[in-house]
Formats: structure tokens, C-alpha cells, sequence
């Protein structure tokens, strides 16, 4: 049976988001103790941590693997030319695949480092799905939820520490962000941004709707992490559906033929 580890980050200690027209949440809205120069000095610091780790984290070359690296990128690059991406231009936004098709997961740090495990995109039926995961994950560090649960966790102090280079600190960090569990709130916020960068481009914006439909139906008793439990599947499904048509999104394109080339680059 496949190890599906929790996992979903990005960051800042916000007291709360906000909202702002049509419920869509204010990026970096509410009380943050941390700045966005120190949500990137971070990011920095928890990404080194990761990729000095090949054997946890057995992270694809991307100079072996040019044409996977260029397909994700380019989905990336699709998410943030919407120019909806409020730090687009402040966080690094630098994709990393990991070699793990046991662990269905994704994960955004802050300061926008993004890492897909394998499993997860094998796992994934088209490109409309994982765009929409990668939504996800970048709304969280665009909103700068991360710093916020983890200050919950461990307090500024170590927070604080990791970003000055504490070895310790920052091997407690890493460890909290890939069991990194988000708010109710956050989620939803999440799920929200996902829907608005999706919606000028050619992917269905409302494409997280028949994720968590899969992910019901299938009867999985331990969904990845950004299926958590909080909200429901059904609320979940109701908001994409919805959020979507009150955006008057439009897109309608899954790209399953190139999913599944880019699926047999990864070797």
C-alpha cells in the first residue's frame, strides 16, 4: 500500500489573511511577524536542508532530466504570467522532483520553493490536475501561511534561529513542514487562489473539484495531505465548482497525451 505522507507548506506567521472582493483572501493581509525578506531567507535555509539529504530526498537532476524539468516549469510558468501571483516577482518559485513513487505529496516552502514527489504525479490522471495541485501549494507561500503553523509548532525562537543557519533548527523545520497540517481557513484560502490563477488560463479552474471526487470515490482511507479532512470533500467540491462559476472561468483543456509523455520522462 502507497505511503501517502501529509504535506503542504509556505509561509508566515499571519494573525489572519483577510478577504478581500468575491471572498478571494488578501495576500499577505493581517499580522506577520515575519517579513517577506525573512519568509525568503527561510525558504533558502529549508531548501539547502532538503537537497544536502539525497537519501530522504532522492531529488531528480534537473540537468539529467531537461525536458521533465521543462514541462513542469512551463505549468509554472503559465500560473504566474496569469500576474496573479502577488510575490511573483519576491519569491523563487524553483520546482524539485522528488524520486519517490511510494509518497503521494506536494510541498511549497517559504519563499516558494516547490517540491512534487513522484508518486504524486503518477498518481495525477493530467496536467489540469497537477496545475491545479501546484496552485494549491504556491497559495500557501503566496499567502504566507507556513511560518504561521510553524511558529504554532515551535515557537519564533527556532524559527528564528533556522533562518540564521542553525543546523538544528533548521532539521526541526524541515521535519514540521513535511507534517505540516493547515487550517481550515487556509485551506480554503488555498483552494481559492487555485481556482483564481487558474482561471485565464486554458486548464478548467475548478479542476480540484474532480480530484477530491477521485479521492472520494475511491474510498482511500489516507488521502495526501491537501486532501486533509478539514474542510470535507464535499464542501471542497461545492467551492470549486462555485468559485469557478462566479469567476466566469472558462478553460477546458486537461492535456492528458502530454501528462502522460511527461510521466515517462520520470526515471
Amino acid at each position: 500500500m502507497k505511503k501517502i505522507v501529509v504535506a503542504v507548506f509556505a509561509g508566515a506567521l499571519m494573525m489572519s489573511c483577510g478577504a478581500g472582493k468575491n471572498g478571494k483572501p488578501k495576500p499577505g493581509g493581517g499580522f506577520n511577524l515575519f517579513s517577506v525578506e525573512k519568509d525568503i531567507e527561510l525558504g533558502a535555509q529549508v531548501a539547502n536542508e532538503i537537497e544536502s539529504n539525497p537519501s530522504e530526498y532522492p531529488i531528480l537532476d534537473s540537468a539529467s532530466n531537461v525536458q521533465a524539468y521543462k514541462y513542469i516549469y512551463g505549468i509554472r510558468d503559465e500560473i504566474l504570467n496569469t500576474g496573479l501571483v502577488h510575490h511573483k516577482d519576491d519569491f523563487a518559485w524553483r520546482i524539485r522532483i522528488i524520486n519517490d513513487d511510494e509518497i503521494l505529496n506536494a510541498f511549497c516552502t517559504p519563499g516558494g520553493y516547490i517540491y512534487f514527489y513522484t508518486g504524486l504525479i503518477h498518481y495525477l490522471d493530467n496536467e489540469a490536475e497537477l496545475a491545479g495541485v501546484m496552485g494549491h501549494e504556491m497559495a500557501h507561500a503566496d499567502l504566507r501561511h507556513s511560518t504561521r503553523q510553524l511558529t504554532k509548532q515551535f515557537g519564533v525562537q527556532v524559527l528564528l534561529s533556522a533562518v540564521l543557519g542553525d543546523q538544528s533548527a533548521l532539521t526541526q523545520i524541515t521535519g514540521g513542514l513535511i507534517a505540516l497540517k493547515f487550517s481550515r481557513a487556509h485551506e480554503t484560502e488555498a483552494d481559492r487562489m487555485s481556482v483564481t490563477y487558474l482561471c485565464p488560463t486554458h486548464w478548467p479552474a475548478d479542476v480540484g473539484a474532480g480530484f477530491f471526487e477521485k479521492i472520494r470515490d475511491s474510498g482511500t482511507q489516507t488521502p495526501p495531505q491537501f486532501i486533509s479532512t478539514h474542510p470535507s470533500h464535499e464542501n471542497r467540491i461545492e467551492n470549486y465548482h462555485m468559485w469557478a462559476a462566479q469567476d466566469s472561468c472558462e478553460g477546458d483543456h486537461t492535456h492528458d497525451a502530454a501528462y502522460e509523455n511527461f510521466k515517462k520522462l520520470l526515471k
